[in-house]
């Protein structure tokens, strides 16, 4: 439901400046993410998974870092009518879209989308909680407390998906994996110029843990049980059950 404009956002030389999540980005965000995320299409597929199978009725659901609302949306299509979604986003342009495509949409399931840090969002009554590629653009101290305050606020047999980029702990396999993944955005019609433009502009804004230590941050927060349900190129997906 969202609209599809194409990412040319780096296809001309630009002067570098640090990426951000605002009204441009937000204009094209559907398009770049679906070309520069590998497996995300997939991960939609899983979200709805996860709403028909572990959705309690009269609980609530939270999409922290919801965007334009496409996994905010795959939620509330799939939950029981008594559920309640909440999507939360810290950016004015993505918060604006995101209403914008939620009122669309005919689904029972209540909802509120929230502009606030996700540092910020108090975490009750739930049994979903998406972290769709948000974790890696907040400061690494205060990942933990995230995700112990989702671990507080979560029932018993809750889960939790973390989509991340990761990094590797060995030199040879994390060059490896960058270049693949270079070849998969080259693969979906990106330049070689978009791709060193759009890196650059990330770097210092979306910082990479390795899985090890996601896996040990999810345990020291309480989570009885992790999965990987997803690794494609230097992008994986961890499900972490309460």
């Amino acid at each position: 439901m969202t609209d599809n404009k194409t990412d040319t956002l780096f296809a001309n030389p630009i002067t570098p400046t640090p990426f951000e999540f605002n009204a441009q980005v937000a204009d094209v965000f559907d398009n770049m993410i679906q070309r520069s995320v590998p497996g995300y299409s997939f991960l939609l597929d899983v979200i709805g998974v996860l709403a028909q199978r572990y959705g309690q009725a009269h609980s609530q659901c939270y999409d922290l870092g919801c965007s334009l609302g496409t996994t905010t949306l795959r939620l509330r299509q799939n939950l029981p009518a008594s559920c309640h979604v909440v999507g939360i986003d810290n950016s004015a342009a993505m918060v604006s879209r995101c209403e914008h495509n939620m009122c669309r949409d005919n689904s029972q399931a209540s909802y509120q989308i929230l502009q606030q840090n996700i540092q910020d969002t108090n975490i009750e009554n739930a049994s979903i909680v998406i972290l769709n590629f948000t974790l890696q653009f907040i400061p690494d101290a205060e990942r933990q407390a995230i995700l112990q305050s989702i671990y507080n606020g979560m029932q018993t047999g809750g889960v939790l998906l973390l989509a991340e980029k990761i990094r590797f702990p060995e030199a040879q396999q994390q060059s490896l994996q960058t270049e693949l993944y270079h070849d998969f955005k080259r693969f979906q019609g990106y330049s070689d110029l978009e791709v060193a433009q759009k890196r650059a502009a990330l770097e210092n804004v979306l910082i990479s843990n390795t899985l090890e230590q996601h896996q040990q941050r999810l345990t020291k927060a309480g989570f009885a049980h992790i999965e990987t349900c997803m690794q494609c190129f230097n992008f994986c997906a961890l499900l972490a059950f309460k």
